[in-house]
């Protein structure tokens, strides 16, 4: 954690191997950064517009989900309760749903389809869906390479090892990578939720409007992070061959 630190301090903030100057790939940071800010508000907004709608038919985010699950014909995963907000996930594990204080006991119109939503996930573990699977088992890669991408950068960088330097753009990709498959889970899983929302009737025609428009904010947010991450990216290469040429 601490070499991470200083990664980011040592190319976040301008600071290069050979003194104090301007790195024009912070450019590629900064917009990256933009990207996730604009997102996370949107959602953010529009999460809070639609939870102040209650739903017609006063069901809660777990109710709704329990619907959900059935009308799949999955009985065999549990709903539980986790705190925070939106920190909503399905876990294939152990087969549970994982409603967060802002879904589970709100009977809002935003708290339905964010549970519906995780119960997309659901279904789509049950049918094994392409997608997912290959995200899963990019898990521990990403992971790995996630923690590990910038310290080796780094190290390569700081004593001009290109092998090193290589292998810390690689590592970064399999982070990248995972994202990358992220994109058609997400939107999937928001595909699935909103056709057993509308065929079950569970939600009005004014309803659906509203909960298409939190799905499509939060699918915004994993579109925005791959975005950042392949910026992010790019800007390792470009410092990886400006340190070749010197």
């Amino acid at each position: 954690m601490m070499l991470l630190s200083y990664a980011n301090n040592f190319y976040g903030y301008g600071y290069g191997y050979r003194g104090l100057y301007f790195d024009p790939t912070m450019i590629l940071a900064l917009l990256g950064l933009i990207l996730t800010m604009i997102a996370s508000a949107g959602v953010n907004s529009t999460f809070a517009k639609y939870n102040r709608v209650r739903c017609m038919r006063g069901m809660t985010g777990a109710e709704a989900a329990q619907q959900v699950l059935h009308a799949a014909g999955i009985y065999d995963v549990q709903i539980r309760h986790v705190s925070g907000k939106l920190t909503d996930h399905y876990d294939p594990r152990n087969k549970t749903l994982n409603l967060s204080d802002s879904t589970f006991s709100s009977n809002s119109v935003a708290a339905v389809c964010v549970a519906a939503h995780e119960c997309g996930h659901a279904v789509q573990d049950q049918k094994k869906y392409g997608p997912l699977v290959l995200r899963s088992t990019l898990v521990p890669l990403a992971n790995f390479g996630s923690q590990l991408s910038w310290p080796v950068f780094v190290i390569g960088l700081i004593f001009s090892l290109q092998p090193l330097v290589m292998a810390g753009i690689i590592l970064f990709s399999l982070a990248v990578l995972f994202q990358l498959v992220t994109l058609p889970v997400e939107f999937n899983a928001s595909s699935r939720a909103l056709r057993i929302l509308e065929d079950t009737g569970m939600l009005g025609a004014q309803e659906m409007t509203g909960a298409k428009k939190v799905l499509r904010a939060a699918a915004m947010t994993y579109v925005a992070a791959l975005a950042s991450s392949m910026l992010q990216l790019l800007r390792l290469i470009l410092l990886s061959r400006r340190n070749d040429r010197d």
